[in-house]
Order: C-alpha cells, then sequence, then structure tokens
C-alpha cells in the first residue's frame, strides 16, 4: 500500500537524519486530505485514530525507530482544539496505546486542557504558516488569509512568539503563548525556503533551536 511505503520512507529518512519522530492521525479523508471537519461519532473517531497509531507503530517497531508524540492532524486537530469532550476521548486512545508518548498541542487550546487532565507529557505548539484568531485558534482554510506565504509574515511571526512570546491575530490583537515549538507546513508551496529563512532568523537573534523530547 502506497501510504504504508511512504510511512516507511518517511521514518527511514527521519532515523537517517537524526529527527525526532512522532504520530500524525486525522479523519481517515484522503480525499480531502484530513482537512475537512466530519460529523461522526466519538467512537468512530477514536477507532480511526487507534489505527493509525497502531499502524505507524508497527512500521516504526520493524525499523527500530521510536515515536516520541502524537500530533492531531487538520481538521481533526482544530475540532479537538475547541471541543475538550473530544480533545479527551482522544488523547485517551494515545494514552492506552503508549502513555509515554508527549502530546504535541496548539497553545492556549481545549487540546492542553484534555491532555493535562489525563497526566499526560505535553509540548505547547504554535504555527509559523497559519493565522490567529483573538481566541488563539487558527483562522479557517476557508477564509482568505489563512495560510501565510509571505516569507517577512512568517519570519516575523516566529520572532516574536520566540522573543516576547506573542502572537499578533489577524484581528490585530495581541495574545500570550508559552508554546516551545513551531510547527511549518510541509505542504506549503514555500515549505523549503521559509524553513530555511526561520532558523536563520531565529539563529541571529540568538534564540536557540533544540528539541522539545
Amino acid at each position: 500500500m502506497l501510504v504504508m511505503s511512504i510511512m516507511r520512507a518517511t521514518l527511514k529518512m527521519a532515523k537517517a537524519k537524526g529527527v525526532t519522530c512522532g504520530a500524525h492521525p486525522g479523519f481517515a479523508d484522503k480525499e480531502n486530505f484530513g482537512r475537512k471537519e466530519l460529523d461522526l461519532p466519538v467512537e468512530q473517531i477514536q477507532q480511526q485514530v487507534r489505527e493509525q497509531l497502531n499502524a505507524i507503530q508497527k512500521i516504526a517497531d520493524e525499523e527500530n525507530v521510536k515515536l516520541k508524540y502524537v500530533k492531531l492532524h487538520g481538521a481533526l486537530a482544530n475540532m479537538a482544539a475547541r471541543d475538550y469532550a473530544l480533545a479527551l476521548a482522544l488523547f485517551q486512545i494515545v494514552k492506552n496505546h503508549n502513555p509515554r508518548l508527549a502530546i504535541l498541542a496548539l497553545d492556549n487550546s481545549a487540546q492542553l486542557k484534555a491532555a493535562k487532565q489525563l497526566g499526560q507529557r505535553i509540548i505547547r505548539e504554535a504555527y509559523a504558516d497559519r493565522a490567529y484568531t483573538n481566541d488563539g485558534l487558527l483562522l479557517s482554510r476557508a477564509k482568505q488569509g489563512a495560510v501565510l506565504h509571505d516569507k517577512d509574515k512568517v519570519v516575523a511571526q516566529c520572532l516574536l512568539l520566540a522573543e516576547r512570546g506573542e502572537i499578533k491575530t489577524v484581528e490585530g490583537t495581541i495574545i500570550k503563548s508559552t508554546a516551545s515549538s513551531i510547527c511549518l507546513h510541509g505542504d506549503n508551496e514555500n515549505a523549503l525556503d521559509l524553513a530555511i529563512n526561520i532558523k536563520k532568523s531565529l539563529e541571529k537573534a540568538g534564540i536557540r533551536i533544540h528539541s522539545c523530547l
């Protein structure tokens, strides 16, 4: 299966480069790349997450790669950021799978509350290439300007977070964040160039880049 082959190849490359690996489960909706919110029973979503965790764990074990964290993907992550009960139900699946896995979660979201309730290790995350609303959540991809492509804007957002612990929303409000991890989407057409510029800018500002795990 192509998906399994891609996961195996990705884990192999990450291991060769010394990159920390984790699981990224979302809606089992290939057509929409997991970025469409689906109205499904919680039990069905839990089963999808369980199956995805088991699938990547099997490959990781075969390749002798240790998974360190779980981060929800796409629309499911956005729903769990708003819905405490959903986040709690999904993170319970993670805890049952492996209680040592950290939860990589959007800072200032319901995901943090749920992970804390379950006693899971948390890595607070912010986004380099996504716009924020005043509630600290991500602007819907259905709205214009949700994804940032301009290099200067992306770098500025990262520097503001790293240097001052702040994020500027689309409404112009400044919100506080203690995120220690920055997400940059690999399918952003400028991803490689953005990653290089973010790294250079942070290092130039004297900000040390290191693993959170």
